[in-house]
C-alpha cells in the first residue's frame, strides 16, 4: 500500500514588502497571499528548499 504524503502548514508572519524578487517569488510559489494567510502543501523537497529560502518570514507546522 502506498503511505500518504506528509503534509506541512505554512503561514506568512512578515511581510514581503522591501524583500528581494526571489524572496518574493517563493513565497508566491508556495502559495501564500497576505500576513497571517496559512496553506497546506505536501513536504517535498522542492517546497522544503523555498522554506528554508525565505524561513525568516513564515511558520511552519508539521500536519
Amino acid at each position: 500500500m502506498v503511505e500518504a504524503m506528509k503534509q506541512i502548514k505554512v503561514t506568512l508572519k512578515r511581510s514581503i514588502n522591501r524583500r528581494s524578487a526571489s524572496h518574493k517569488a517563493c513565497v508566491a510559489g508556495l502559495g501564500l497571499r497576505r500576513i497571517g494567510h496559512s496553506v497546506t502543501l505536501a513536504d517535498t523537497p522542492e517546497v522544503r528548499g523555498m522554506i528554508n529560502k525565505v524561513s525568516y518570514l513564515l511558520e511552519v507546522d508539521e500536519v
